[in-house]
């Protein structure tokens, strides 16, 4: 069941879930928060604290990438949240989440970059 504003608080939906899932179900979404700020910050401290090198470019791609990454998850995490207390709320099944397999590649591609870039500041 879709809900028809993207914003409509799931709360409005369905039946009471226990509380203990419901507090389960913040808690996840408030971890990814934290992974999602701490993107954002490995992003800012890049730019701020290493040097531009040879390849400033590649520094700020790094970066950017970073930063780009923790806002698609900051974002995407409110939806997951709503779409898992929704789910609880009409005794559906917890829908199935992109967000580990976005971190995943989005951390892999970082990593990778950030290796070219140190062996580049050698």
């Amino acid at each position: 069941m879709r809900r028809p504003h993207p914003f409509r608080p799931p709360r409005l939906v369905g039946r009471e879930p226990d509380y203990r899932f419901s507090l389960a179900n913040e808690r996840t979404f408030l971890a990814w928060i934290r992974t999602s700020l701490a993107l954002v910050a490995g992003g800012l401290a890049i730019v701020s604290l290493l040097p531009a090198g040879d390849v400033p470019l590649l520094r700020d791609a790094v970066a950017l990438l970073l930063i780009l990454l923790g806002t698609l998850m900051a974002a995407a995490s409110f939806g997951r949240w709503a779409s898992n207390e929704e789910a609880m709320r009409t005794d559906q099944a917890i829908p199935a989440s992109r967000l580990p397999v976005l971190l995943s590649f989005g951390v892999l591609l970082v990593s990778v970059l950030a290796a070219i870039l140190l062996l580049f500041l050698r």
